[in-house]
């Protein structure tokens, strides 16, 4: 992060409350695909559909936010269910997997872990007048690993040189991914550490 770059938003800014938007429509369709993919990966286990419910997704996830930005239609709602539309897809694929043990479950706790912390910061945000941090540099390449990581491991069912490439990628993407995932965490607290070490507690009755 540069030095210019705030470390929280304000509660009360919001860049627009459309709802209605072509990027909010595709962000609605990414969390609507999310038991489409569980049933398909847990259901009939049709893995190349899941896959693809996957793929839908992660160009959704892009598109929404070229868009916004293209069509200059940002809004405080997209902004805030893109992320959730994120964590979502990594809980439920991730889950998913640990039911059918192609990932161990210490991976389905450590992630949702992760999203609990940060959570938690959220209230002591709120004495300063903040709803949110910015989202990081760390946290979006984290994301993108685990996007990447889950259906290679997915692939990766099977014999051969196929399946063991993406075994392989798959894994390397995990780790990277939940390293990523915990660093840009850390780094979290300590930007909230500052801020409330830098700046008075709202009076009672101010707070947004």
């Amino acid at each position: 992060m540069s030095g210019q770059e705030p470390i929280a938003v304000p509660a009360a800014a919001s860049s627009g409350e459309r709802i209605w938007t072509l990027p909010n429509l595709l962000s609605f369709l990414r969390l609507l695909l999310i038991p489409v993919f569980l049933w398909l990966a847990l259901g009939p286990r049709h893995d190349l559909i899941a896959l693809g419910v996957l793929v839908v997704s992660g160009i959704t996830d892009y598109l929404d936010g070229w868009l916004a930005r293209r069509l200059g239609q940002s809004s405080r709602l997209g902004s805030l269910l893109d992320p959730i539309a994120d964590r979502l897809y990594i809980l439920a694929v991730v889950i998913a997997l640990a039911i059918r043990d192609i990932v161990p479950w210490w991976l389905a706790v450590v992630l949702p872990l992760r999203d609990v912390v940060m959570a938690a910061l959220v209230p002591a945000l709120r004495t300063r007048g903040y709803s949110s941090l910015p989202v990081h540099f760390l946290g979006k390449a984290a994301t993108f690993c685990l996007l990447y990581a889950f259906p290679l491991l997915l692939l990766g069912q099977g014999d051969g040189t196929g399946p063991l490439l993406a075994r392989v990628f798959g894994w390397a993407f995990t780790v990277w991914g939940v390293g990523l995932y915990w660093w840009a965490a850390i780094l979290y607290v300590g930007q909230v550490r500052r801020l409330l070490a830098s700046t008075p507690p709202l009076r009672r009755g101010s707070r947004a």
